[in-house]
């Protein structure tokens, strides 16, 4: 059950955002999903994607889309749950980043803290050789993590929501066995051990595997049905990837 006593319709765009939001909890349920490419069904079907506390879009909204595609896709599953978080993926065009800002829904390079836990998110991703729409250097990645940690270095834990998977993972492998995912990533990972980390873009690596204390699940491509479920309850976070 949850109480909001303040609704918040945007994610602080900066340091001198002053709005504070007040939430007691005692039970919070998260349903994260991602490489969607514009798969409206599959989406909807998740089973209790509308009583979640919050939903969670891992990026690859389109297949290379705009932002007038990504807009037909959360319209649709704001029908459903209003309640959304969202990074963009690599092969969503760059305006679908600046629309889910608009909307105020964006977590690439920001986060919002929620009864002490964090939550924090990467889009795009690390280069790849086919020059998708959305890439960036690691050193740009790298910015960007410390971007969104700033805003929720003081909560008690903290989730990442991170389409480019961290290097040399069960989440970031290629058919032929390559390793593809972010160095940038798994650095973070590393130094800041956040709870969870939820990603995807490399379809074929649906699976999970560990860094530290950090769970690394990759629910894979939206049409072949995985997702995550997280409950964070009493300063618990627990999570598994469904079905």
């Amino acid at each position: 059950m949850i109480i909001i006593m303040f609704s918040l319709s945007r994610i602080c765009p900066g340091e001198s955002c002053k709005k504070e939001l007040k939430i007691k909890l005692t039970l919070m349920r998260i349903i994260a999903a991602g490489d969607i490419h514009m798969d409206l069904d599959d989406l909807a079907n998740i089973p209790g994607i509308d009583t979640a506390d919050h939903i969670i879009i891992t990026g690859d909204i389109t297949n290379y889309g705009s932002s007038l595609d990504a807009e037909a896709v959360l319209n649709r599953l704001q029908t459903i749950n209003s309640s959304i978080l969202a990074v963009a993926g690599n092969l969503d065009q760059p305006d679908v980043a600046r629309y889910l800002e608009d909307i105020g829904i964006s977590l690439h390079g920001r986060g919002i803290i929620i009864e002490g836990l964090g939550i924090m998110g990467l889009g795009g991703s690390n280069y790849t050789p086919f020059n998708t729409p959305y890439e960036f250097s690691e050193e740009e990645l790298c910015a960007f993590l410390a971007s969104g940690f700033a805003r929720i270095k003081d909560a008690k834990d903290f989730i990442l929501v991170s389409h480019p998977p961290p290097v040399l993972t069960k989440t970031d492998r290629l058919v032929n066995g390559s390793h593809v995912g972010s160095m940038a990533v798994r650095t973070f990972i590393e130094e800041k051990q956040p709870l969870l980390c939820v990603t995807g873009h490399i379809h074929e690596s649906k699976g999970q595997d560990y860094i530290g204390r950090t769970l690394v699940l990759n629910p894979g491509m939206m049409k072949d049905g995985g997702y995550i479920e997280a409950i964070y309850e009493n300063g618990i976070l627990s999570a598994a990837l469904l079905p």
